[in-house]
């Protein structure tokens, strides 16, 4: 059994002196804060096992309400501020929040949907007269710690319930992995309703007593200026590629810093290689999932390999699965996973949770291959493949070409309804570019059935707030795209 997050704090507060956050609190004074907001919590009727939904911007105080939910048992329930009040009422009708915590201008649309609301500064307000001793309750490692919603892109969000030691392994495991120490400092530039930001970020930090700069979003100019006092920077693929458009990033503003992770959506190799190019610094790529946390990534000494998410992490296994059974190196499959940073399932969805676990291996729903070094290639998801006249073309594989070309700035690759092949395969893409010309260049590097059909140039690709691809969105405005022949 791993350390609990909250033992870890405990631990980390012990030192007087150790920076939670540059310019803010202390570890002290975060155990501090973290005893007065549960003991407000309890003082608002709360108790171990209700849920607190939490839909505010990003500041430092989700951090702390965070820890506090962890330290009274409250489950916390992280949203998107950026959903509406009609999409949050799904998380308000599934979830029964006993307590619904949001910025003050959207207390009003919340509270018209019968929910208990209150203003995250009216909480704060009131922790700040309550006692910074709490009596924590006692805790086990299946205990609930957290539900996030997952985005919802193929139909209603599904609550992915996480269990404290869903958090505490995943930690432990990334600390190591990534040679974390108290001497590091993260630069947290990314959205903390999320896996990301919120739990591999945030307790990577906690679980070695490091520290971390802290940005309420990401803007390129402030990152450039924080770099040189970080040691450490997670993102998005659009982090890196905003900041290659920026002439101030150097190697000489890189040189502090000992390593730049990437993860959420994939990185382009095209990307990996102009970072190393510009910086000196490769990217160190990996891969997880609101259900599983971490599950792979490239090593921290070795090669990390551009168009790849590296190996397990220690205590995490991986396989690759068809309908035959477990596929060896090269063959492409289903990637399911095992291991302690797997969720407990899906809140009040025991049919669905079932579904997606085969053996005791959950599903993942992605589509990967093995090499014969172990690394692992996502080749996207299972829906995502299309199968054009009775052949599979997995996106990846066509989006990686496309993404070498010059002028292509960004592809989605999508399978269409095509009254002969079943599906087409159809290129979406960013860029100052030609169809005729791109189709062309594919030649070259591609069998014919895995060259697109047509290629759309679009001002841009819809993306989530993570920076991923709406490919339900591309197929949905596209869907006729070949009707009539």
């Amino acid at each position: 059994m791993s350390t609990d997050v909250i033992a870890k704090l405990k631990e980390m507060a012990a030192d007087p002196d150790r920076v939670w956050i540059t310019g803010g609190l202390t570890y002290a004074g975060l155990l501090a804060e973290t005893g007065r907001l549960a003991n407000a919590l309890l003082s608002l009727g709360l108790r171990k096992g209700d849920r607190l939904l939490l839909q505010v911007e990003k500041c430092e105080a989700v951090l702390s309400l965070y820890l506090a939910c962890l330290r009274a048992g409250v489950v916390f329930l992280p949203v998107n501020p950026g959903y509406t009040v009609a999409e949050t009422a799904h998380f308000l009708t599934d979830a029964e929040p006993a307590l619904a915590v949001a910025d003050p201008e959207r207390v009003a649309g919340l509270a018209a949907l019968n929910a208990r609301v209150m203003a995250l500064p009216e909480l704060l307000a009131l922790a700040e007269g309550q006692g910074a001793d709490f009596a924590d309750p006692a805790h086990g490692p299946d205990d609930l710690a957290a539900i996030l919603y997952t985005s919802g892109t193929t139909g209603r969000s599904k609550g992915v319930m996480l269990s404290r030691e869903n958090l505490a392994s995943n930690a432990e495991a990334l600390v190591g992995l990534w040679r974390f120490t108290g001497g590091d400092v993260l630069l947290h530039a990314l959205p903390v309703f999320h896996t990301h930001g919120l739990f591999v970020a945030t307790n990577c930090v906690l679980y070695s007593g490091a520290s971390m700069i802290f940005h309420r979003a990401f803007q390129p100019a402030a990152v450039l200026e924080a770099l040189p006092r970080a040691t450490v920077m997670m993102g998005v693929p659009t982090f890196y590629t905003r900041l290659l458009s920026d002439p101030g990033l150097t190697g000489e503003v890189c040189a502090g810093v000992r390593l730049f992770i990437s993860g959420s959506a994939p990185l382009s190799p095209a990307t990996h290689a102009e970072w190393k190019e510009r910086t000196g610094h490769a990217i160190l790529e990996r891969y997880g999932m609101t259900e599983t946390n971490m599950i792979t990534s490239n090593p921290y000494q070795g090669a990390r390999k551009a168009g790849t998410v590296g190996m397990p992490l220690p205590g995490v296994e991986v396989r690759i699965a068809g309908p035959e059974g477990v596929l060896p190196p090269g063959e492409a499959g289903a990637i399911e996973v095992r291991g302690p940073n797997v969720f407990k399932g899906y809140w009040r969805l025991p049919e669905k949770t079932a579904e997606e676990f085969r053996e005791g291996w959950f599903v993942t729903g992605d589509m990967g291959a093995f090499d014969g070094e172990g690394y692992l290639s996502i080749l996207g998801r299972a829906k995502d493949l299309v199968i054009t006249g009775g052949l599979n073309v997995y996106p990846a594989e066509v989006e990686a070409a496309l993404d070498d070309l010059p002028g292509v700035a960004a592809s989605a690759v999508i399978g269409v309804p095509h009254p002969d092949f079943g599906e087409a395969v159809v290129a979406c893409v960013v860029g100052s570019v030609e169809e005729a010309a791109v189709r062309e260049a594919l030649r070259e590097r591609l069998a014919g059935f895995k060259i697109p059909k047509r290629v759309l140039v679009l001002e841009e690709l819809p993306r989530n707030a993570m920076g991923k691809v709406q490919k339900a969105e591309l197929r949905r405005a596209h869907a006729g795209l070949f009707s009539g022949g």
